[in-house]
């Protein structure tokens, strides 16, 4: 069990930053506290998968934004549809 320095249980979160995509990491459950603490639950990645994961991710995110639009498209009473050529 890993502990913060205020003592409690750590929680285990995930990195989306461009430094570290996808890393996991502890930290302190208490978010505004003053502990602060953090460290680092998977080892560090290597400079390609540094350099591939942020361009997934955002190929990811754009497509989860022409979803919503879909979704609220439809949802209008209007059906769209996405025809590659």
């Amino acid at each position: 069990m890993v502990r913060c320095w205020c003592g409690k249980q750590a929680i285990t979160r995930t990195s989306w930053t461009s430094a570290n995509p996808g890393s996991r990491f502890y930290c302190c459950p208490d978010e505004g506290s003053s502990c602060r603490w953090i460290g680092w639950y998977d080892p560090e990645m290597c400079a390609r998968s540094r350099m591939i994961i942020p361009g997934l991710l955002r190929g990811r995110n754009e497509l989860e934004e022409r979803l919503e639009v879909a979704i609220a498209l439809t949802y209008d009473g209007r059906v769209l549809c996405f025809v590659e050529m």
